[in-house]
This record gives structure tokens, sequence and C-alpha cells, in this order.
């Protein structure tokens, strides 16, 4: 069965870096645009950002553009989210999801499967 663990979150101060990864099983991860997304208390999931199956393209939300990047290694089934110039607005627990074949894919009703989360909070 599909299959998706989110690791890397933790206690930052702003200004670091955090960097998460996903890893995925059981589905074949290079036919599969790979999305983040966050979820704050009491909000809804937001998109953070994705990447294309092949890796060439990638998707970013305005709050995030210039300090977050999202890169895959097919090889090893695994999606990467590196943050930088962390926020404290950038709490959260934070998401990956299988989006197929769809691109843009900037929704969070584009994806398939869910990873349980990691939870990264940026103190001030």
């Amino acid at each position: 069965q599909v299959q998706l663990v989110e690791s890397g979150g933790g206690l930052v101060q702003a200004g670091g870096s955090l960097r998460l990864s996903c890893a995925a099983s059981g589905f074949t991860f290079d036919k599969n645009t790979m999305g983040w997304f966050r979820q704050a208390p009491e909000k809804e999931r937001v998109f953070v950002g994705n990447i294309i199956w092949s890796g060439s393209a990638t998707n970013y939300a305005d709050f995030v553009k210039g300090r977050f990047t999202i890169s895959r290694d097919n090889d090893k089934n695994t999606v990467y989210l590196q943050m930088n110039s962390l926020k404290p607005e950038d709490t959260a627990i934070y998401y990956c999801g299988t989006g197929g074949l769809r691109w843009p894919a900037l929704n969070a009703a584009s994806y398939d499967n869910w990873g349980q989360g990691t939870q990264v909070t940026v103190s001030s």
C-alpha cells in the first residue's frame, strides 16, 4: 500500500533552516507529482509547493518563494523540502502528498494520499 513518511521537523529559531524529507513506497514514485502542504492549528491545509514527476518543474506558494526549495530523488523515492529563513508564521504540521500525473496540482483536492505529517515550530 501507499506509504509516505515525513521526517526532519523540529524546533528552530526564526531565521534558521530545516530540511524535511518524505520517503515514499508502495507506488510508482516517478509517475507522481509530489506536493508539500502545511496546516496550522485550527487552519486549513494549504499548498506550500510541489514538484513534477520528472523533477523538471516546481511551483511554490507566494509566502515561501525565495525561502523554500523542493527537490526529489527518484532513485531513493524521496522528496525534500529545504526551508531557509524560517519565520514564526511557518509553524505548522507539514505533509507530503501524491498527485499522480496531475499538474500544476495547486490544491489539496489534486492529491490522493498523505503522510502523517511532521511538526515544524519556529520560535521568535
